[in-house]
């Protein structure tokens, strides 16, 4: 019987089972979710040899699906040389463990995966502690299957099964250990968060409008910004290419100067210890002046796609900010009728390739119309006592007059829009 969690595993020689659940009539999403499940697993380095789609007509408390489904899952994972069954869905420590008992095989839930994936792809300090973080409060409940994992960091051995003999005494010295971890990754992480917020304010300071390109993973992000940049960066066919966020400068056909960030790809399903966890790399876009929406209308489920990125979006509260919708290869796309469904959907939308590099001129004029739409003019009587204020508005904004008249200035100046609350009680 192999126990223990993903990483435990030789991931070049791991064949998957997958698992994957639907109510009645809804057994087409359930094998497109499969067929994304595959794309996780690929990406992590797992063969998929089956992937079984199971009616759902209620919950089993113990094992999730009922006993005669499980048996059956057993036999066919036997049947294939299977190391690992996958389900799609989220299921509780307890269901993992008694599903490991019948079938002695390893069983993980998609969350797990995910999280192997990103473990595997993160590169930054910032990336990794988030990822050390949200793997451990996912493993608190699972502390059995973690004993294995800390036993043999405490001994150096390579053996798998669980620690024996260690009992519940052994379980509280486990939570106690995870507990101090935790605290000491939280602790590093804030840091690491200060730093951020540092380097947001300075870009903040600088005055450049900043572009956030957000999308579903695997949708071209990486490819756009190389693409507009030559930014060295990983463009790779695999779910979560890219985790650590990039930003590059670069120059819109009028000179104005802009900033491009890179950020991690939106999912469906994405488990809600991730979204905790990759908070502040999500919150690069709701603190970016535009969001850069990039759709691969060449995937049949593009439409679904956009609905999984806008999700998050709400979750962030960064639905308000204004949105280029980027419709993405284009020319790989045999069903114009998806991409005029989306156009109809979406307001300012733009076609193009950024893999060929073709539709990036209607692309840099709708970019330079949203600039342009940042900021305002503004004809100000500011008194000289508020010197905060006027240092601010000199500091961002574009001055076209000034004079000065008794204790006050008289100012016209063009300001971002974000400024415009501080600025109304001295519009002129």
């Amino acid at each position: 019987m192999k126990e223990g969690r993903l990483d435990d595993l030789e991931r070049q020689e791991t064949k998957a089972l997958l698992v994957g659940t639907y109510l009645a009539g809804e057994k087409e999403p359930c094998l497109e979710q499969l067929d994304e499940l595959e794309s996780l697993g690929h990406t992590y380095g797992l063969t998929t040899v089956l992937k079984l789609p199971c009616p759902l007509r209620g919950i089993d408390a113990g094992t999730f699906l009922g006993s005669g489904k499980i048996e059956e899952i057993k036999q066919l994972a036997h049947d294939q040389g299977c190391d690992v069954i996958i389900f799609d869905d989220e299921i509780s420590p307890q269901q993992q463990r008694n599903i490991e008992k019948i079938t002695e095989k390893s069983v993980i839930d998609r969350t797990e995966l995910i999280l192997a994936v990103f473990a595997q792809r993160a590169h930054t300090r910032e990336a990794k502690l988030q990822i050390e973080l949200a793997s451990l409060r996912y493993q608190m409940p699972r502390l059995r299957r973690l004993w294995t994992h800390l036993g043999r960091q405490r001994s150096g051995g390579a053996s798998g099964g669980f620690v024996k003999g260690e009992g519940e005494k052994q379980i509280e010295i486990d939570r106690r250990i995870v507990r101090r971890e935790i605290d000491k990754l939280t602790k590093e992480f804030e840091e690491v968060k200060k730093q951020r917020q540092t380097q947001r304010r300075a870009r903040e300071r600088s005055g450049i409008p900043t572009f956030a390109i957000i999308g579903y993973t695997n949708v071209g992000k990486s490819t756009l910004l190389k693409a507009l940049t030559d930014a060295d960066v990983l463009v790779e066919d695999k779910l979560f290419a890219t985790l650590d966020t990039t930003t590059r400068k670069f120059l819109l056909p009028n000179k104005q100067p802009i900033l491009l960030v890179d950020t991690v790809g939106f999912i469906r399903k994405i488990p809600h210890q991730l979204v905790a966890a990759f908070r502040s790399t999500l919150e690069e876009a709701v603190q970016a002046d535009i969001l850069i929406h990039l759709i691969d209308v060449s995937h049949p489920n593009a439409a679904m796609q956009a609905e999984s990125t806008f999700e998050v979006l709400k979750e962030l509260q960064a639905t308000n900010l204004p949105m280029i919708t980027v419709l993405n290869k284009v020319d790989l796309c045999p069903n114009r009728l998806m991409i005029d469904r989306i156009r109809f959907k979406y307001v300012k939308t733009v076609e193009l390739s950024a893999l060929q590099r073709t539709g990036f001129d209607r692309l840099m004029d709708l970019m330079m119309r949203e600039v342009a739409a940042l900021r305002k003019t503004f004809s100000l009587r500011v008194p000289q006592s508020q010197y905060a204020l006027l240092s601010e508005v000199l500091r961002e904004g574009n001055v076209l007059s000034q004079e000065y008249e008794e204790n006050d200035i008289l100012i016209q100046v063009e300001i971002p829009t974000h400024l415009e609350r501080k600025i109304a009680p001295y519009v002129v």
